[in-house]
C-alpha cells in the first residue's frame, strides 16, 4: 500500500471546505488507509483560491484546472466545482490516468454521466461520487437491519429533503438556480441524495410519476456568491429561474416496494430536513439528519406492552466508523460523513477496487432524475427501462 495519495482539488467553497476538512482529519482519526496529501487546490479567482488554500492547508495553488490535471504529482482529482464543469474535468482526469472524486449530481444529464463512467472505466481509474449521507453511522445501521432481514419484506420508502434558503423572492439568481449550470433545482440538488439513499437501502427503481414547480420565476442577478450565500440588488437587473423550486414524485421499486419523495427549497422553517422512513413486514426505521446520530427502530415482535419506536443512539463502537471518534454518547456531525466517505475512497485505492458509491451509482441516480423530469413534463408514469442504454 502506498503511504500517500496526492490530491488535486478543483473548487474551494462549501464542498471544497468539507472535503479539505476530511483530508486533514483522516490521518488523525482513521489512519488505516493511505494519507491524502493536500497537494494543490484550484479555482479561477486567484486571490480567493490562494486565501482558501492557505486557510484549508493546501500545499500549492492553480488557477487552471488543466494545469492541475497535467501535474505529475497529482494522483486523485477532486471535483467540487459547479455541475456544468464536472464532465469536462472528469474526462480530462480519466485521460490523464488520475483517480476521480466528483460531487453529485454526477453531470448535467444522463448522457454526460454515462460518458464520464465510460471514460473512467476505459482508463481503469478509481471513481467515486459524493453521496455522503450513506456514511452516517445511523444510516449504516438501517442498511444492516435491512440486509439481515430484521425488517422483513420492505413495503415502503418515504423520503423528504426540505430546505427554505431561497424563499425570499429577492434572493439572487445563484448558479444553483440556472439549469445550464446546475442541471436541475431541488430535484437534482436535494432529491439526488434521497434517491441515492433509497437505492442504497431498498433497491433499484422500476417506474416513477412526478411533478415539479418553480414558484419564483425571476430573481435579481448576483453581484457576489460564496457557497450558499449571495448578494444582489432587488432594484437591479433580474434573470429567469430555469430550474425547479420543488419536486414530488412516487416510485415503484424493482422488488415491489413503493416510494414517495419530496424535495423543496420552499419549506418554511426547514433549514435542511433530510428524512426517510422505511416500513417492512417485521419492523420499521426512520431517520432525520437533523438528529443524525439517532435511528428510530420498531420491531413488531416486541412484547405488546413495550411496542413502539425506540431511539438507538448510533455512537457506540458497534456502529460503523464510531470506533474512530469519541466515547459512546459523544455525537458526531455533518463533516464526519465526508471524512467517512474519503476513508472509503482511500481504502478502495489501497485495495485496488472501486469505491462505493461510484460513477455507476451516479448514472443510476441521474436516470431516476431524468425519469422524474420526463414524467413531470409529459404527465405520465415513466419506466426506468425507457433509459436503458
Amino acid at each position: 500500500m502506498n503511504d500517500f495519495v496526492n490530491v488535486g482539488m478543483i473548487g474551494y467553497k462549501f464542498m471544497g471546505k468539507a472535503h479539505s476538512n476530511a483530508y486533514r482529519a483522516l490521518p488523525m482519526f482513521l489512519p488505516d488507509v493511505p494519507k491524502p496529501r493536500m497537494t494543490a487546490i484550484c479555482g479561477r479567482d486567484e486571490q480567493a483560491v490562494r486565501a482558501a488554500g492557505q486557510q484549508f492547508g493546501w500545499d500549492s495553488v492553480e488557477t487552471d484546472w488543466r494545469a492541475l490535471i497535467a501535474r505529475s504529482d497529482i494522483d486523485l482529482v477532486d471535483i467540487n466545482a459547479p455541475s456544468d464543469a464536472h464532465k469536462e474535468i472528469a474526462l480530462a482526469a480519466a485521460a490523464a490516468g488520475k483517480h476521480i472524486f466528483c460531487e453529485k449530481p454526477l453531470a448535467l444529464n444522463l448522457s454526460d454521466s454515462r460518458e464520464m463512467l465510460a471514460a473512467a472505466q476505459q482508463a481503469g481509474v478509481k471513481h467515486m461520487v459524493g453521496f455522503n449521507y450513506r456514511f452516517a453511522p445511523a444510516v449504516r445501521l438501517a442498511k444492516k437491519l435491512i440486509e439481515e432481514g430484521r425488517l422483513g419484506r420492505i413495503y415502503h420508502f418515504r423520503g423528504l429533503f426540505l430546505q427554505d434558503w431561497i424563499m425570499d423572492p429577492d434572493f439572487p439568481l445563484v448558479w444553483r438556480l440556472r439549469k445550464e449550470v446546475a442541471g436541475s433545482g431541488s430535484l437534482g440538488d436535494l432529491g439526488a441524495h434521497t434517491i441515492d439513499l433509497a437505492r442504497y437501502l431498498v433497491g433499484e427503481f422500476d417506474e416513477v410519476v412526478g411533478m415539479t414547480e418553480t414558484f419564483i420565476k425571476e430573481r435579481p442577478m448576483p453581484t457576489e456568491m460564496t457557497g450558499l450565500t449571495a448578494k444582489g440588488s432587488a432594484d437591479g437587473p433580474r434573470g429567469e429561474v430555469t430550474v425547479d423550486d420543488a419536486a414530488m414524485f412516487m416510485a415503484r421499486f424493482d422488488n415491489g416496494a413503493l416510494g414517495t419523495f419530496e424535495a423543496t427549497r420552499f419549506a418554511n422553517g426547514h433549514r435542511s430536513t433530510n428524512f426517510f422512513e422505511i416500513n417492512g413486514s417485521k419492523g420499521s426505521v426512520r431517520f432525520d439528519f437533523e438528529r443524525m446520530n439517532e435511528l428510530e427502530v420498531y420491531f413488531s415482535d416486541d412484547a405488546e406492552d413495550v411496542q413502539g419506536f425506540r431511539r438507538v443512539l448510533a455512537t457506540d463502537a458497534a456502529h460503523d466508523y464510531m470506533h474512530a471518534w469519541w466515547p459512546a454518547g459523544h455525537t458526531i456531525g455533518y463533516e464526519h460523513t465526508v471524512t467517512h466517505e474519503v476513508h472509503e475512497l482511500m481504502r478502495a485505492i489501497a485495495e485496488d477496487r472501486q469505491p462505493v458509491p461510484n460513477f455507476s451509482d451516479g448514472v443510476k441516480c441521474q436516470a431516476v432524475l431524468e425519469a422524474v423530469e420526463r414524467s413531470a413534463a409529459e404527465k405520465r408514469w415513466v419506466s426506468l427501462r425507457e433509459f436503458d442504454s
